[in-house]
């Protein structure tokens, strides 16, 4: 049986004292265990941020790629051994600023990965910038006078491409962040666990003290159906005095993009012999890329 023990290294993490990024590590180590899922078992790709250090503090398998790449290297990785699951883990500036195009690819191709977004709602690495969810107003460096844009809403962005499972996450809110990435790795598709994490140093307005009263989680909600679209719809609305928790919006039933790609019938590219290119060729294509 793998245990939170076996996740562990001799690396302690940078991160600030209070970051909700702590309990986000935790919680996907929970996840991973509950599953049963080994170190070796599981494919983590990161892009550039705080957050984004995470494989560095945990034992895992993975990739840390540029600023705003991470899913697209993610489908790369998806696509080559699509029997290994595959989680993107980055930051909310990296996912909707930088890598906004590939969010809307590998959200509308159906993808099958977990794309776990750390949602501070500030640019915390470089030092306070406002992010694509920075709320309208916001006073940061880079906008002294507020800024004059409209936040992105991650769940309600997500629907619209058609998104086949969206969820919101909450790093105080530990075992229920858990349980939502395990059933994001469960899902057969496209798996949006958008988490509110606070940031202690560089957006205090939206530290601890400002999700304490807010957040409820939907499995509290009587007659809630998460594959109810237009109740979902409602809920990826709903910010400010209530923040919902939890899975939003699930359809299991349409297919991943890997279960349509003609080559992968076979099995994972990594497994299939290389029939059709002899040592020669291979050699060649060898000394092209190496």
């Amino acid at each position: 049986m793998v245990s939170l023990m076996d996740f562990n290294t001799d690396t302690l993490p940078t991160w600030c004292k209070g970051c909700g990024n702590y309990a986000i590590l935790s919680a996907i180590k929970m996840a991973l265990a509950e599953r049963d899922l080994a170190p070796h078992e599981v494919f983590f790709v990161t892009g550039v941020g705080c957050g984004s250090k995470l494989p560095h503090y945990m034992r895992s398998t993975g990739f840390h790629t540029l600023h705003g790449r991470t899913l697209a290297v993610a489908t790369g990785a998806r696509l080559a051994n699509h029997e290994l699951p595959v989680v993107a883990v980055h930051g909310d500036g990296d996912s909707f600023n930088e890598g906004m195009n590939h969010f809307v690819q590998t959200v509308r191709r159906n993808v099958n990965l977990v794309d776990l977004i750390q949602d501070n709602r500030i640019y915390g690495l470089t030092k306070g910038q406002y992010s694509p969810t920075s709320e309208k107003g916001k006073r940061t460096p880079t906008s002294p006078a507020g800024s004059i844009e409209r936040p992105v809403n991650p769940p309600a962005l997500a629907m619209t491409l058609g998104a086949t499972f969206v969820s919101r996450g909450y790093s105080g809110e530990l075992q229920h962040l858990a349980r939502l990435i395990g059933e994001a790795l469960d899902h057969p598709g496209y798996a949006l666990v958008d988490v509110m994490q606070p940031c202690v140093t560089w957006n205090r307005s939206y530290a601890y003290g400002f999700y304490k009263d807010r957040v409820y989680k939907l499995e509290d909600e009587e007659g809630y159906d998460p594959t109810d679209w237009d109740a979902a719809w409602a809920k990826a609305q709903e910010w400010g005095e209530r923040i919902p928790l939890g899975v939003l919006y699930r359809d299991s039933s349409v297919p991943s993009y890997e279960e349509q790609v003609p080559a992968l019938k076979a099995g994972p590219l990594v497994k299939q012999p290389l029939n059709e290119l002899g040592q020669e060729d291979v050699e060649a294509l060898r000394a092209e890329i190496m």
